[in-house]
């Protein structure tokens, strides 16, 4: 970008322009003071005597700065520098869902993990009366370590504030808008669901679900009013049928037909993907940004380094408790049968060998399983099979103590009456 003119910006030293677009700037910042990156936003000069830009752009650094969420894209800060205003946000370093969508439809694994933590995302801004207005691929940012954050609150609509465009007129990018938005009728929260299913729809088929024979918006509303879309298991088989139904329950014509709210599709795809944190999300996510040359990995740096989670997270967690319940149960069978030979004399000493060889080998079992997620699935079936071992060793064992016991004067006087009578 030209200029020395703009080589500092109040408290912050610009390095680049980012983006421009046809009402704003956007510029990479360094802020010494806290000596990290930070994204700048203003209005382009010749918009910013327009006082219902302003006012929007005014509007949507106080929706952002409102919502403190990791999903959210963060506001710093807002002020005005030498006649001008700027929003200063959280600088997000990696691609955004636009660009990946550029190389073809995303794995559904992937696409179920984007989804889950924008409806993350979207829960924390409904919770707070915001209505984003224009969630879109170009709006969604995947950061280097597979983070998700929402950014864009330019057409945000506060609830408890008056709407921003006039009734009639429709504000937003069509392909992503909710039917009641591309007529600018006065939206709720489940206009955003409607964009996240046309979101999802796109990352997992590779189109988007509807597209009108025309440019106008009239072709496309009347496509969407006929819910006229193919199922995206019917494109692509692979997808899972969970996926599906969230997918064409958030199109829905009618807003009363869709999900109630983004909390209700976040459990659904917590169902479907296992209870995953956010952070084991975030692993999965880097890799695959990684994998896909989406981003690229830097000198020393190990963004893909840290091994993602089991997709059966749970059904692990599951296996490892098993593992440590088999084993305890073990040992304490085992020290029932050291207890139950102690007063017969040097067969304890053998007893108590045994005892600890099988613990041993459950011991091994169990921390396999703790430093080898792949092993823990097979970890209490191996700890049965050290049970079955000792307790199938058992019998024999007693069974040629018997015999010794049986020929010695001790078990002759200890048999009962009735074996010991001579048949007359």
């Amino acid at each position: 970008m030209p200029g020395p003119t703009l080589k500092t910006i109040g408290s912050y030293e610009v390095e680049r322009e980012i983006g421009r677009g046809g009402m704003g700037v956007v510029l990479l910042a360094r802020q010494p003071a806290l000596d990290r990156s930070v994204v700048l936003k203003s209005l382009r000069r010749e918009c910013a005597d327009d006082p219902r830009l302003l006012a929007r752009f005014e509007r949507e650094a106080q929706a952002a700065g409102s919502v403190q969420h990791q999903n959210v894209v963060a506001v710093h800060d807002c002020f005005d520098w030498r006649g001008r205003s700027y929003i200063c946000q959280e600088y997000v370093d990696g691609t955004d869902l636009a660009a990946a969508l550029g190389r073809g439809r995303i794995e559904p694994r992937i696409a179920g993990l984007i989804a889950l933590e924008l409806a993350r995302g979207l829960e924390a801004i409904h919770a707070r009366g915001i209505v984003h207005r224009d969630l879109k691929p170009a709006n969604v940012l995947l950061s280097r370590e597979g983070e998700v954050k929402i950014a864009d609150f330019g057409i945000a609509l506060d609830g408890a504030a008056r709407a921003l465009t006039q009734t009639g007129h429709s504000v937003g990018t069509p392909h992503y808008m909710s039917p009641e938005q591309l007529y600018g009728e006065r939206v709720d929260a489940r206009s955003d669901l409607f964009s996240l299913g046309v979101v999802l729809y796109e990352m997992c088929t590779g189109m988007p679900p509807f597209e009108a024979d025309d440019e106008a918006e009239g072709g496309l509303i009347r496509r969407i009013e006929a819910e006229q879309l193919l199922p995206p298991r019917s494109l692509e088989p692979r997808i899972p049928r969970a996926l599906s139904r969230i997918a064409v329950r958030c199109l829905r014509a009618k807003p009363k037909q869709r999900w109630e709210s983004s909390a209700q599709i976040r459990k659904v795809l917590e169902r479907h993907l296992g209870a995953l944190t956010s952070l084991e999300v975030q692993r999965e996510i880097a890799d695959w940004l990684c994998g896909c040359d989406l981003v690229e990995v830097r000198e020393r740096e190990t963004v893909a380094a840290t091994p993602a989670a089991p997709h059966g997270s749970r059904r692990f967690r599951v296996a490892l408790v098993g593992a440590l319940v088999a084993s305890l149960a073990i040992a304490g069978l085992l020290w029932l049968m050291r207890a139950n030979t102690f007063d017969r004399g040097s067969a304890w000493l053998s007893d108590t060998k045994h005892s600890r060889a099988a613990i041993e080998a459950s011991v091994v079992q169990l921390t396999r399983a703790l430093g080898e997620p792949s092993a823990a699935a097979t970890s209490a079936d191996s700890s049965a099979e050290v049970a079955r071992s000792a307790l199938s060793e058992e019998p024999g064992r007693s069974s040629a103590r018997r015999d010794r016991e049986v020929s010695s004067p001790q078990s002759e006087a200890l048999a009962s009456p009735a074996s010991s009578q001579t048949p007359r």
